[in-house]
């Protein structure tokens, strides 16, 4: 059990608490076709408290997702952390408040009849509302603030609003009930005191309740947007608007900065932190976390329309948990197009996220193009050019090492990277496409009493190395391909007594007798249908095919686990889980661990495969199976 009032009623509820808002949709419904009263020209209150609780959700999306467009914000961020699976799920319930004043709200509108016919607009209540936010609001938030500084205070209710490591603007809603109690008073101060003098109207509730959002969120947004010159005009403004700077002050050192929105309040009680303004100027003029230089870069790019909304700067949230297609972004998909058309034209490649690991800067950039662009012939200069061009940036401002993704690398496209390294051979920065330890994983991955598998997709770069490491350790491989030059190519390259262990077949009915099929190059069902019952299907195609037989298992994608020392990591990438990435990422931070100083580009060295291993399981990478 928690302090009195520090946990929320409908805390065990889950989804289901926005069944809370089901009487107001019922309410807004009947009326709409039931009462004549309230028509679309005269909506009742139900619906004003429904449309004012949606503006007020989307103003905190809205910052939310400004705030995460590293691409805009990354040279004026205030804390340089980034936020983690652990603080967003702690901050997963922020709107819990939303739902607080709306039930109170409603309860108000009946116990005090002046709220129930209010004006449009009345300037009035505008200029009473102010003053009694100046005069009561500020200096009561303000003094209670304090009071939730102290000992029993802080530790039973205030703690878990300063529990997130970084301020966010969701930060701005995760406190407890009774924190929220106090500040639903304050906010409805300046309202019920013009209301009650006879000069309440909708608009100033609106405006009020909106703006009273914005300025809680802008607080909390870890991005210095206020400019400094504005202050250095007009000196007195700074006493009346805080910035992001100085609440996050606030929240590092907790002990200075307790205003709601006016530092007024904090010279006047001698708790105005004294680095405030200069450090403002330096975060504002873009000079704060510029000289940061990333250590590694892993290039990625779009895999399709619906995946490009899974990404921190949509719903933060939804980039925590492993990419799957949700039916309420549907209704989105049109204004996701239309965004990634107007990147094909205009956009070059940009920050998406980041994270530290051991004292050094992870980032991931993305190429602005989908996956389906990759096989245009005429994009195919275009697309090299955002990759060429990425390369040189990475040079240019000292980055160690850059990992090419998926279709970043495709041989048919560059040549797994070597196109850029032969025409730049003097670049300091390490060009890798990290397939050695991905053919490592899906090797791993193969039961050592295995003597026999299918590989599909057995001529590409990853499904040569697979063939030429199997055969060694004498396991008999059916490498499927109609192409009989490039298979001998292959055997080839084996040593002479392990040849015999590489068999081309042209058809998938000659693996109707084997359990292990090795997948790189899709297949449909009807495919799938010649594998025998208990076949297990390890993968290294994307998207991952469908899992059609029951009687069969199917692997994952190709992925490891960071190490647990990672900092920062708050979103998945793509369909893997939390901490997994892509094993060609984490290919790219073995390489940069190890200071390796070659390019891995081209084709796969079969001899490193199991020192490539060995490194990222010395590092603390671990398999998915673990």
């Amino acid at each position: 059990m928690g302090a009195p009032l520090s946990l929320w009623p409908w805390e065990n509820l889950g989804i289901f608490k926005y069944l809370l808002y089901g009487p107001f949709v019922v309410k807004v419904v009947y009326e709409r076709f039931y009462d004549e009263e309230h028509s679309n020209s005269n909506p009742s209150w139900c619906f004003h408290l429904l449309i004012l609780w949606c503006l007020r959700g989307l103003i905190h999306v809205l910052w939310c997702s400004y705030t995460n467009m590293l691409f805009l914000t990354r040279n004026r961020r205030i804390l340089q952390q980034g936020v983690d699976f652990k603080q967003v799920d702690k901050e997963w319930d922020w709107d819990n408040f939303l739902i607080l004043q709306a039930l109170v709200a409603s309860m108000a509108y009946y116990m005090f009849p002046f709220l129930q016919h209010l004006a449009l607009w009345n300037l009035k209540g505008v200029i009473v509302a102010l003053m009694l936010h100046v005069g009561v609001s500020e200096p009561l938030y303000y003094w209670v603030h304090r009071k939730f500084h102290g000992d029993y205070l802080f530790t039973h209710y205030h703690s878990l609003h300063h529990s997130s490591p970084v301020p966010a603007a969701l930060t701005a809603g995760n406190a407890t009930f009774l924190e929220h109690l106090i500040l639903m008073a304050v906010i409805g101060i300046p309202i019920l005191g013009a209301s009650l003098m006879g000069y309440g109207s909708a608009s100033l509730i609106y405006g009020y309740v909106l703006i009273f959002d914005f300025l809680r969120c802008l607080g909390h947004c870890n991005v210095e947007i206020v400019p400094h010159q504005l202050f250095e005009t007009f000196p007195f403004l700074r006493y009346v608007l805080y910035t992001p700077t100085y609440h996050t002050l606030h929240h590092t050192e907790k002990d200075t900065n307790f205003c709601l929105f006016m530092p007024l309040f904090d010279v006047l009680g001698n708790t105005l932190n004294n680095k405030s303004w200069q450090l403002h100027k330096k975060l504002s003029s873009g000079s704060g976390n510029s000289s940061r230089v990333p250590h590694f870069v892993f290039l990625a790019h779009i895999v399709d329309v619906t995946s490009s909304m899974h990404v921190q700067f949509c719903l933060r949230s939804l980039s925590s948990l492993p990419f799957t297609t949700r039916l309420f972004l549907i209704p989105i998909w049109p204004f996701a197009l239309l965004v990634l058309l107007a990147m094909w034209v205009w956009s070059k490649t940009f920050l998406l996220s980041f994270y530290c690991l051991r004292g050094r800067l992870h980032q991931t950039w993305v190429v602005p193009r989908c996956g389906f662009q990759y096989f245009l012939s005429f994009a195919t200069e275009g697309i090299n050019k955002h990759i060429e061009q990425a390369i040189l940036r990475a040079d240019r401002i000292g980055v160690k090492v850059i990992s090419l993704a998926a279709l970043n690398k495709n041989e048919s496209l560059n040549g797994g990277g070597k196109l850029f390294v032969d025409k730049h051979p003097n670049l300091r920065v390490r060009v890798v496409h990290g397939n050695t330890l991905t053919a490592a994983v899906i090797l791993k991955e193969i039961p050592q009493a295995v003597e026999e598998v299918f590989l599909t997709g057995a001529t590409s770069k990853l499904g040569r190395a697979i063939a030429l490491y199997l055969c060694q350790k004498r396991v008999r491989v059916l490498m499927l391909t109609s192409s009989t030059d490039r298979f001998q190519r292959i055997q080839k390259e084996a040593p002479p007594e392990y040849q015999s262990y590489l068999v081309q077949v042209t058809k998938y009915q000659a693996a109707q007798n084997c359990k292990t099929w090795i997948i790189g190059k899709w297949i449909m069902p009807r495919e799938q249908c010649w594998a025998p019952r208990g076949t297990h299907f390890h993968q290294f195609v994307v998207p991952p095919i469908l899992s059609f037989r029951r009687d069969c298992t199917y692997g994952d994608l190709a992925a490891m686990r960071l190490p647990e020392d990672v900092e920062g990591l708050g979103c998945c990438e793509y369909t893997m889980e939390r901490g997994l990435v892509h094993a060609c990422h984490a290919g790219g931070v073995v390489h940069s661990l190890e200071g390796w100083t070659h390019h891995e580009v081209g084709a796969i060295d079969v001899e490193r495969i199991d020192l490539v291993w060995k490194a990222a399981i010395k590092h603390g990478l671990r398999p998915l199976s673990s």
